[in-house]
């Protein structure tokens, strides 16, 4: 019946199943003929095409894909109708097909949510797996070439092209479609990718042509003919490598092993639950990663032990030690995808990386722990080659890491010239692993190190390179550091005991007077005194409180600035503390005493404004700053802990601001959020990050400017519902979303990802997406452009959408700052900052290339845009800066269910 189900065209008859049309642009027919004669195989031109049936990877396409299939079909047939046509190659004729990059081509011009060509591929991708568009010679990955698909409906012969009727009604669910693809392709394009072998394979045209002809065809005679079809390209394993670093159970894993491991992984999938993957006992063959799914670990005699999930892994211990399965593994549901490593490859990536590694050991234990990676084939100015290979520093103790990047570093190079990233990670992370207390006395030590041999000629080279080496990396380390060092006393006693040193060296050594300059210039900005107590403590007053005074610059909050600060007590009456922002809890505590009077069993509270009470722990720091929008400190004897409640004023506004918020232009309200949100974004330290990450606490610093810009991406998703939900008139609230995403198109526009997200969210908060009464009323169009901006929120492939969208913008960039900070977070948490004792300097170099991003979208100053000033200029600033909001959900789903009561 296989010739009554499925048209047989464009099927080939070739000696394997493996072969495949071949690009366009591959080679000759010549050049295919006589490979194929030399191989004594079929010849790829046959007369006859004989009937058999399109295999696909899903059975049945489920009823959306089939409509999404309909929907483009029908689109293309409308607007670009010579796409889909009979097509002749070699010979043979091929009905009703299109053309793989004329498909990648077109939907890049439909959607703006279609951001590059390979996104486009895993959107037909996903028409691909399921059977709605299928290649001629049943390949199962898309490809962006000229090779030929044909939509189900014209694999019958008499496919009915659409009415007007029809035409129309795709016309409207184009966008939908085009969304609803762009959310699911990144999923179908990586498990296309994985589902390619990843090994190659030469079949007997190697040896007919011998290696020299292979080299000259080169990878399209091998891709055409003899390898699996559609192996890995460089550009796949780096999608591969990308994902893998956002996977949970390999986070723990170097740089190295996870690009080994791009090319190896195989994807698996069972579509049953209740599908034993291997039994305890069995020999371990595979590791497994969870990609999708769940399974459970059971042990004879005990049952289910654990569940595991997605991102978790199991069946290394027995390929580890050697060893028989410790349980077994069974699906706990439908449609689990996993990753697989089987044991050969995983054995020769530990092969390799143990090979790969060199250990520098004293007293028989490890001090530094090198890796050997590939450099690049580059040739320096002077055309000499330079190393294929170098060693980067995966572990060690803090003095021998230190050490090495001072014996590895150039001397010549000037500040101006910039670091080398592996050096620049060191500066920028050192204060997790040594102090500056453990770094200032160890660099006063190697400028005066004296070498023990040599000749004297050799002793002064050695010591001069060696002094300006440590110069270059002070420069380095003060120039990152900057007035933050004015707060550590010893680094400045050392950088003033430092400059003294160089200063007296240069009179005997007349090479180190180039450096002293730059040096000179960074103690005299480090050293400068502070500004007058009183304009500090105003310019901290105001960025607490958010007034508008543009009398002067706005500048970083430091841990040493004081704040005048409100503490509530139990009968909700308070007293106003004046303490530096970085203290510690238990400095707050004794500052409320000496004014109550008494402090004996006081504890501080942080209260938010749903009533939400978390005790603060004596060594918290920077706990001003970290409050929630409307949320309050309490102090209050441990025993009354249970009676405190909020503030009424905690509660927020009780009518919104709609009537001076529609007469501002969206544009001008965008471009004034936008100058806040840069001039919060740019008093942020690099350093507040680590911070973060690791732990205020940990160092007894302030990330005060850090959550103030997180706090204003809270407060902007909340104003966006308060507004909404303290708005009673449909038509209003209508009006109301059209304004916001209006804005978030502006705040996109000037490059402000951190308020664009914020809106988006607000919108898409249940308080405000269940309003299906006001979101009925919004204008096709409208929904179109929300949609198109929903789409860049989704969170699949570790927010792909997003990166891809950034990676194609130029600096000024306000990032989304909370995707920053989740990434370290990850990275931090997945892997140990210490290995046996020595540093994980893997980990260092991972979380400050995430921090590097901060520099790069900063690299290029904002300015503001002086045509956008007008006569309500002044309001509309105001007006951004002073926000009025609602931060409780609770109180804001209860008014939304007020708007709109649930329908029967």
């Amino acid at each position: 019946m296989s010739g009554l189900l499925t048209p047989p065209y464009g099927v080939m008859e070739t000696s394997s199943n493996n072969d495949r049309m071949p690009d366009k642009d591959s080679m000759s027919s010549s050049a295919l003929c006589q490979v194929s004669k030399n191989c004594n195989k079929t010849p790829l031109i046959e007369p006859h095409i004989p009937h058999r049936p399109t295999k696909t990877i899903t059975q049945v396409p489920s009823e959306k894909i089939l409509r999404a299939g309909k929907i483009l079909r029908n689109t293309i047939l409308s607007r670009a109708p010579h796409m889909i046509r009979d097509r002749k190659y070699h010979l043979k004729t091929y009905r009703q097909c299109c053309v793989g990059t004329e498909l990648v081509d077109w939907m890049m011009q439909q959607s703006p949510c279609v951001h590059s060509r390979t996104q486009a591929v895993g959107m037909w991708q996903v028409l691909l797996e399921e059977g709605v568009l299928n290649h001629v010679d049943q390949e199962h990955h898309f490809q962006d070439k000229y090779l030929f698909y044909r939509f189900l409906d014209d694999e019958r012969e008499d496919a009915p092209l659409p009415t007007e009727e029809e035409k129309k009604e795709c016309d409207e669910e184009l966008q939908d479609t085009m969304l609803l693809l762009s959310q699911i392709g990144p999923d179908a394009h990586m498990r296309m990718i994985l589902r390619k072998p990843a090994v190659q394979r030469f079949n007997c045209a190697v040896n007919s042509f011998g290696t020299a002809h292979c080299r000259q065809w080169g990878m399209e005679l091998r891709t055409s003919l003899f390898l699996m079809p559609g192996q890995r390209t460089v550009d796949d394993l780096e999608i591969i490598y990308e994902e893998l670093l956002h996977i949970k159970a390999l986070s723990h894993l170097s740089t190295t092993v996870k690009r080994e491991l791009a090319g190896v992984l195989i994807f698996e999938s069972h579509p049953k639950a209740g599908t034993v993957l291997f039994n305890q006992g069995e020999e371990g063959t595979s590791w497994y990663i969870i990609l999708k799914g769940s399974v459970n670990v059971v042990i004879y005699g005990k049952g289910v032990v654990c569940t595991l999930h997605e991102g978790d892994d199991f069946g290394k211990l027995a390929l580890v030690n050697d060893a028989p399965r410790a349980a077994s593994i069974v699906l706990r549901e439908d449609n689990c995808h996993f990753l697989r490593v089987d044991k050969e490859d995983f054995n020769r990536i530990l092969r390799d990386v143990e090979a790969n590694t060199v250990r520098l050991k004293e007293h028989d234990q490890d001090v530094l722990v090198l890796e050997k990676i590939p450099a690049g084939n580059r040739v320096s100015n002077q055309g000499n080659s330079q190393p294929q290979h170098k060693y980067i520093v995966m572990s060690g103790t803090p003095e021998k890491i230190l050490e090495h990047f001072l014996e590895t570093m150039r001397p010549e190079a000037t500040l101006n010239e910039g670091t080398d990233s592996v050096l620049s990670d060191f500066i920028m992370m050192h204060c997790v692993f040594m102090p500056n207390s453990q770094l200032c006395p160890a660099l006063m030590a190697h400028y005066h190190a004296q070498p023990s041999q040599g000749t004297e000629q050799e002793k002064m080279d050695y010591a001069l390179n060696n002094k300006r080496r440590v110069i270059r990396l002070v420069l380095q380390w003060a120039a990152l550091y900057g007035d933050l060092l004015q707060e550590d006393e010893a680094a400045m006693a050392f950088l003033e005991e430092f400059y003294v040193s160089v200063s007296d060296d240069t009179r005997m050594i007349a090479a180190l007077k180039e450096q002293l300059p730059e040096l000179e210039k960074i103690v005299k900005q480090v050293s400068e005194e502070p500004k007058a107590p009183q304009k500090k403590h105003k310019v901290l007053l105001q960025l607490f409180n958010t007034s508008d005074d543009r009398s002067q610059k706005r500048q970083p909050i430091r841990g040493s600035d004081e704040v005048l600060f409100k503490v509530y007590c139990i009968d909700q009456t308070y007293t106003t503390i004046r303490v530096p922002v970085s203290s510690t809890v238990k400095e707050v505590i004794s500052a409320v005493a000496d004014k109550l009077g008494s402090g004996e069993g006081l504890i501080i509270v942080k209260m938010s404004s749903g009533g939400e009470k978390v005790v603060l722990k004596p060594h918290d720091v920077s706990v001003f700053t970290t409050l929630s929008i409307n949320g309050r400190l309490f102090a209050c004897p441990r025993d009354q802990f249970d009676s405190l409640a909020p503030l009424p004023e905690q509660e927020g506004p009780s009518t919104g601001t709609v009537g001076t918020f529609e007469l501002m232009s969206s544009k001008d309200l965008a471009h004034q959020m936008t100058v806040y949100d840069w001039e919060l974004f740019n008093c942020v330290h690099e350093l507040e990050l680590i911070y973060h990450t690791f732990g205020r606490h940990n160092f007894k610093k302030t990330t005060a400017n850090l959550d103030l810009f997180l706090r204003r991406f809270n407060e902007i998703q909340f104003w966006v519902v308060t507004e909404i939900c303290l708005c009673s008139q449909l038509s209003k609230r209508v009006q109301l979303l059209k304004k916001y995403i209006k804005i978030a198109a502006h705040c996109k526009e000037y490059k402000n990802l951190n308020s664009f997200f914020a809106i988006i969210m607000g919108l898409s908060n249940v308080a405000v997406s269940r309003l299906s009464l006001t979101w009925e009323k919004l204008p096709s169009k409208f929904k179109k452009i929300y949609a198109e901006f929903e789409s860049l929120m989704d969170p699949s492939r570790n927010h792909r959408a997003y990166r891809l969208t950034v990676a194609k913008l130029d600096p000024p960039i306000i990032p989304f700052m909370p995707l920053l900070i989740k990434d370290m977070t990850f990275t931090h948490e997945g892997n140990k900052t210490f290995t046996d004792n020595l540093v994980n300097f893997e980990k260092m170099r991972m979380i400050a290339n995430t921090v590097r991003t901060v520099k790069f979208c900063r690299s290029q100053s904002f300015n503001p845009d002086a045509a956008l000033t007008n006569k309500n200029h002044q309001d509309v600033r105001s007006y951004v800066r002073q926000l009025n909001v609602i931060d409780n959900q609770r109180t804001l789903s209860h008014m939304s269910h007020r708007l709109e009561p649930r329908r029967a």
